[in-house]
């Protein structure tokens, strides 16, 4: 299994940026799908983006292309969400999860992170 910490959260105006990370550990790192996903207050959990740590392909949600960017360092087995442009809608936690393949599905995700809160004012 993968375990996953996240940080970098914080409070930020709309327009402005902030950049996640997620340090992984495990001995399937090199060949694990991470997946950032997002919970607004009241919401439920939705994929942000998600990247293949073998290859770095990578998939967004369209209300993020163009604003994020998902990257990894495998030598540092960590992996990053560069958030810009943010919204007010933006607003909530993200989580850091770990799956076996491809998924855009929570429930698909094995291992996740305890979290890390992302507020953005208007």
């Amino acid at each position: 299994q993968v375990h996953v910490l996240e940080s970098g959260g914080g409070s930020v105006q709309a327009g402005g940026s902030l950049r996640l990370s997620c340090a992984a550990s495990g001995y399937t790192y090199s060949g694990t799908y991470m997946g950032w996903f997002h919970q607004a207050p009241g919401k439920e959990r939705e994929v942000v983006a998600t990247i293949y740590t073998r290859t770095g392909g990578t998939y967004y949600a369209d209300s993020v292309k163009g604003r994020f960017t998902i990257s990894r360092d495998n030598g540092k087995n960590t992996v990053y969400l560069q958030m810009s442009s943010l919204k007010p809608e933006d607003t909530g936690m993200y989580y850091c999860a770990a799956g076996a393949f491809f998924s855009i599905r929570p429930r698909d995700y094995r291992d996740w992170g305890q979290g890390t809160q992302v507020t953005v004012s208007s």
